[in-house]
């Protein structure tokens, strides 16, 4: 698989073709992933999620799905948002373009996401148990309630991403 920022300043995430999901680390047991005796597994029911994220409970949490396009995504703790990688001629003019479209970017929707701690992303079709195994990348969140919006932007004329910043609510 082509990476985008090989080697670059961040680590990046891709999928095998369906969403990421970032699960919190203390029901990664939970996740079952495409591997699952149900009829609904836990990948089918990631697949349906509408938009850019949404989320779905796992065990007496919830994960944040990235939903739309299965874009190489990491996340920049400096910013508090997962930036998507849609389009761009590389790591650098893509992280130089987030700050200004930060600002002017026209956010969707927010939900409220309550998380007990770190999270890790992934590729959803795998097992959470499998997490330690494969491409992931864990994001140390402090427990708490996030408002999650995203938004896609086009900073430049070959630029375009995907933005999911979070906000921590007070208590």
């Amino acid at each position: 698989m082509a990476r985008y920022a090989d080697p670059g300043a961040l680590e990046w995430v891709e999928s095998g073709g369906g969403p990421l999901i970032a699960v919190p680390e203390t029901v990664l047991p939970f996740w079952a992933g495409a591997d699952s005796e149900e009829l609904d597994t836990d990948y089918d029911r990631a697949c349906e999620v509408d938009g850019y994220v949404g989320l779905l409970p796992v065990g007496d949490s919830a994960a944040l799905v990235f939903g739309d396009e299965p874009a190489a995504t990491s996340y920049l703790p400096d910013h508090a948002t997962f930036v998507r990688w849609s389009a761009a001629r590389s790591e650098t003019e893509l992280l130089a373009s987030v700050p200004a479209a930060l600002t002017t970017a026209v956010w969707g929707s927010e939900v409220h996401w309550r998380v007990p701690g770190p999270v890790l992303l992934f590729d959803s079709a795998w097992p959470g148990q499998a997490a330690g195994r494969i491409e992931h990348l864990r994001v140390p969140l402090e427990a708490g309630t996030y408002a999650v919006r995203a938004a896609y932007v086009q900073p430049g004329p070959e630029t375009w991403a995907g933005l999911v910043r979070l906000s921590r609510l007070p208590h």
